[in-house]
């Protein structure tokens, strides 16, 4: 597996998985009804800037396993906080995709100045999640009460996780 910086033609290989993410309404406080193009804007982090990058996992054939995309967690003054989003394909989970991901996102950070790293919102039903970020030095620092509808299991929190650098 390869992560590299991802490249406009890789949309057409991130929007499926990443449409099926978010109508399934399981982990991303997306609006499910995004069209192709407002996704696109969301996810695709503008090439050649410092500050945010998209990038791709793919397999040795090229194939795009999983992306993520990263930026700061606000501007100005919280400029050094860096933030990120990781989706992988479902097909594909299991395969250390999303762990490598992250490392890269680190990785980045760290490289780009960043002080730490903070997600905003990580669901706390979901679990595989929240243990990967866990085993990779992040912590939950808070958890805001019912802020997400999930489908199956009801209002559920969203947990503020941090990591320093």
């Amino acid at each position: 597996m390869q992560i590299r910086e991802a490249v406009a033609n890789d949309w057409a290989a991130i929007w499926p998985f990443f449409r099926e993410i978010v109508t399934a309404r399981e982990t991303y406080t997306y609006d499910p009804e995004l069209t192709d193009e407002q996704a696109r804007s969301l996810w695709m982090s503008p090439s050649g800037s410092k500050l945010s990058r998209t990038t791709v996992a793919v397999d040795a054939d090229g194939t795009v396993l999983g992306s993520a995309n990263m930026y700061p967690n606000r501007p100005g003054p919280g400029s050094h906080v860096a933030s990120a989003s990781f989706m992988v394909d479902g097909s594909k989970r299991g395969r250390g995709v999303g762990r490598a991901l992250c490392q890269d996102m680190i990785d980045w950070a760290a490289a780009s100045g960043f002080r730490s790293i903070q997600f905003n919102a990580v669901v706390e039903a979901n679990e595989r999640a929240v243990r990967l970020w866990q085993d990779l030095g992040f912590q939950i620092i808070g958890t805001v009460p019912e802020a997400f509808l999930h489908p199956t299991h009801g209002y559920v929190g969203l947990h503020v996780m941090h990591r320093p650098l």
